[in-house]
């Protein structure tokens, strides 16, 4: 069991934005009925949305030793139907007015606007004993391919975040993110381990009702991505009057250092934290943080290892770097280090692959006082507004669509998308962001008269970067 919540009974465990309370006495009951109506260790993909019916299901799934996968409610139906049918799971658990989309699955049970669906699989996937929770890596394009957390790695992450944020039972943090995307999701596992309220809402930060929902509730704390943070600066955000907020915190890839400190000297002046983090759904969720009395004079930094965890690393000849400003690939260790990937059902069975040590892919430096900073990454991915998304998979899909020569590439929050051909851009442009679900804004396509590529056939990436602009 990852939550006792009978130790705080009648606190509010969630509010909504319209003013529904759940207390965490209320949580214990509804989420333990979802648990027994399923009967048994199987499993159960859950349809997540900022609601109380989506956490009151995935904490009945995670405390009933239910493995859920946690999928966006807004994915794309077809590629929905292609996860369920590649992993067979014997329950839905979904918002009640997608039901329809699934005439043939029975319901079984209803609550708060969210139902459970029995499938109608005949076969099912045997499960590994630790096997507590699968999420995606790979944003929303649909890809079968989720990451294996055990549920020591999701108690022990929450823990040390508890730890290094100094969350208690005051804490009123507004969901900003999506439960489904492990940033999201390790706000709620910590906040409710510690009897916090969380206010839930689907309303988004450019939208009025977010900021009144905010101040009626005495919103204490926030997290972002990036691009939230730069949306935050459009806003005038430094101007607003939000007495109750305590904490900002930042992950999902690395924010600009002027836009670092600007939040940094905001907090500083006004008494509140401002927070960057570091991690990977492969982690759990958290690996490193910038302590929030450190965050103006080191901008640009993500900080030290988190309570229980080490950071190491390695260069290009495998060798340990023992000296500052020096680049090495990032490397983790830490009980949080999840077990390994699933790309089918059969890979449900398998156990920890990882030993507890994580190759991080990102290419990082740390600095006299220890302080890592990540200058790089070494295979090809992208955070486009906290998703990471994997450019050879979009080339994958794009060429497979079209059968056009194409290449992606990009930076942080934009990705430019390269053809050979002017007839193709517009349709290529619409396909990756119909794939991703992604903000339009982040895609550029860019034509070009050939794809620069090796005596191998291989692109040559770092030539598309003159394009950038």
């Amino acid at each position: 069991m990852i939550w006792d919540f009978s130790r705080f009974a009648d606190t509010p465990a969630m509010i909504d934005e319209n003013g529904r309370q759940v207390s965490y006495a209320e949580l214990k009951q509804a989420s333990e009925v979802v648990a027994q109506c399923v009967g048994g260790r199987c499993l159960v993909f859950c349809l997540c949305r900022n609601e109380i019916g989506s956490v009151v299901g995935y904490t009945g799934f995670l405390n009933g030793s239910i493995p859920p996968v946690m999928l966006n409610s807004h994915l794309e139906e077809e590629l929905l139907r292609n996860l369920v049918d590649s992993y067979q799971p014997a329950y839905l658990w979904c918002p009640a007015d997608q039901m329809a989309q699934f005439p043939e699955m029975t319901a079984v049970h209803e609550a708060y606007e969210y139902v459970l669906l029995k499938t109608n699989f005949e076969h099912s996937y045997p499960l590994h004993e630790d096997l507590g929770l699968l999420l995606t890596t790979s944003g929303s394009t649909g890809s079968p391919k989720f990451v294996r957390q055990t549920y020591a790695n999701v108690l022990d992450n929450a823990r040390s975040i508890v730890q290094y944020l100094e969350l208690d039972a005051t804490e009123r943090p507004i969901t900003t993110l999506p439960m489904n995307y492990t940033y999201g999701l390790s706000i709620i596992n910590s906040h409710l381990l510690v009897g916090a309220t969380i206010l839930v809402t689907e309303k988004g930060l450019m939208q009025k009702e977010f900021w009144s929902f905010f101040k009626e509730s005495g919103a204490t704390s926030f997290g972002g991505v990036p691009y939230t943070y730069e949306m935050l600066d459009r806003l005038r955000f430094y101007r607003m009057k939000l007495p109750t907020l305590r904490t900002m915190t930042q992950a999902g890839g690395k924010i600009l250092p002027e836009l670092h400190e600007k939040f940094a000297n905001y907090a500083a002046e006004n008494g509140k934290k401002f927070v960057v983090m570091y991690g990977q759904c492969e982690a759990t969720a958290r690996m490193g943080y910038l302590p929030a009395d450190m965050a103006a004079a080191k901008k640009g930094s993500m900080g030290i290892a988190i309570p229980g965890g080490k950071f190491h690393l390695i260069d290009a000849n495998g060798q340990e770097v023992t000296e500052p400003n020096v680049t090495g690939e990032l490397v983790y260790e830490g009980k949080n280090v999840t077990m390994g990937y699933a790309e089918c059902g059969d890979d449900l069975a398998k156990g920890d692959e990882r030993n507890g040590i994580l190759e991080t892919g990102d290419m990082a430096q740390f600095d006299e006082d220890g302080y890592y900073y990540i200058v790089g990454r070494k295979k090809r991915f992208l955070k486009i507004y906290g998703n990471r998304v994997n450019l050879d998979e979009v080339d994958r899909l794009v060429q497979g669509k079209f059968h056009v020569d194409f290449a992606s590439s990009g930076v942080d929050d934009h990705m430019y998308l390269f053809v050979t051909d002017e007839q193709y851009a517009a349709s290529v442009r619409d396909f990756v962001i119909a794939k991703t679900k992604l903000n339009p804004a982040a895609f550029k396509v860019q034509v070009i008269d050939e794809i620069p590529k090796n005596d191998a056939g291989k692109t040559l990436y770092k030539e598309l970067t003159k394009y950038y602009v």
